[in-house]
């Protein structure tokens, strides 16, 4: 009998038009609350820079900040952009974390920077070299966690010893190909970009190593829900979502924008193209719509577990959308 499958949120914690960074940590708190009341798995924050619109730069004090107002929910990064850091830096945080938070963190890992290249140059000199260092400064995030450590020159404290899962997060078959041969977890970013995100899967699956942290392949797929009594409102509150994802092909940085009735009037036929490319994996409607969509999407792509991201304008909405979607998936469950 198939296991399962868990429910967790992505929160990139996204300034709505006219808010705050302050309210953005209080809404932020809040959700996880109530992610972590109703029983969803992880709750994970995204490493985002240059951005004035997203409140989450600090993604280490995020997580301490939701893991301190929270008790059982796992908290963790979806995720750290590790050319960005010194993987001694991040096995200190997250051993910290751990330590403060037992069995109750993740740490997911990109090779992205987050950003746009002249801030990524301004993070770190040698971002790109070390773009293409990921999988070595991957094993060694590895061997500051490992218990066998203890003999090196160089040793993070208070991580060594600490069990804190890694996953490998991606968009591409490049992440699924490392997260094979390493045998990590592997979560794909299919909230943005779907594109390869089935064939990724396969190609993880038949080419996973079995390792000490994993026997067997374990994948997420993180989507974007909108949820609502019915249809139709759900639709209306999706175009906040759409207008996202306008934005950032038009590279034009605003906060998240409130529903319109059309999207038609504000995108062109191009444009359209692209959103709907990026947001092909995205799941709209009630209760009944969501439980026929979401089915026949796990089965499709035969997850383990999955991860939602919600970018819906009015506070109030998006809890019931939370709220919503997990009597969606006990009920397929």
């Amino acid at each position: 009998m198939k296991d399962p499958i868990s429910i967790s949120i992505l929160e990139l914690a996204i300034i709505t038009q006219d808010s705050n960074a302050s309210e953005t940590f209080q809404k932020t708190k809040e959700i996880a609350q109530l992610a972590d009341n109703i029983g969803y798995k992880r709750f994970w924050l995204a490493e985002h820079h240059n951005m004035a619109h997203v409140a989450s730069s600090a993604t280490v004090v995020l997580i301490g900040f939701i893991a301190s107002h929270t008790k059982d929910i796992r908290v963790g990064s979806g995720g750290i952009m590790l050319p960005n850091h010194s993987p001694l830096v991040v096995a200190e945080q997250f051993g910290t974390l751990e330590t403060l938070y037992p069995n109750r963190i993740d740490l997911g890992l990109g090779r992205a920077p987050g950003t746009d290249q002249a801030t990524a140059e301004a993070i770190r000199k040698d971002f790109f070299e070390q773009a293409q260092r990921f999988p070595q400064n991957v094993s060694k995030l590895q061997d500051y966690f490992s218990k066998e450590n203890d003999t090196a020159k160089v040793r993070a404290f208070p991580a060594e010893g600490t069990n804190v899962p890694i996953w490998i997060l991606g968009s591409s078959m490049e992440s699924a190909a490392l997260a094979a041969a390493y045998g990590l977890p592997y979560a794909f970013a299919g909230h943005f970009a779907p594109r390869q995100m089935i064939q990724a899967f396969e190609f993880y699956r038949e080419n996973f190593q079995a390792s000490a942290v994993l026997d067997k392949p374990k994948t997420m797929a993180c989507v974007n829900i909108i949820a609502a009594d019915t249809n139709e409102e759900a639709e209306t509150l999706s175009t906040s979502l759409y207008q996202m994802f306008l934005n950032l092909i038009r590279n034009d940085r605003k906060g998240l924008q409130p529903p319109v009735p059309s999207l038609d009037d504000i995108m062109n036929e191009q444009e359209r193209f692209h959103v709907d490319q990026m947001t092909a994996c995205t799941f709209i409607g009630n209760k009944e719509q969501l439980k026929i969509d979401l089915k026949k999407f796990i089965d499709y792509a035969r997850v383990d577990e999955l991860m939602v991201t919600s970018p819906i304008f009015d506070h109030e909405a998006k809890l019931k959308s939370i709220h919503i979607t997990k009597e969606v998936i006990d009920s397929i469950n």
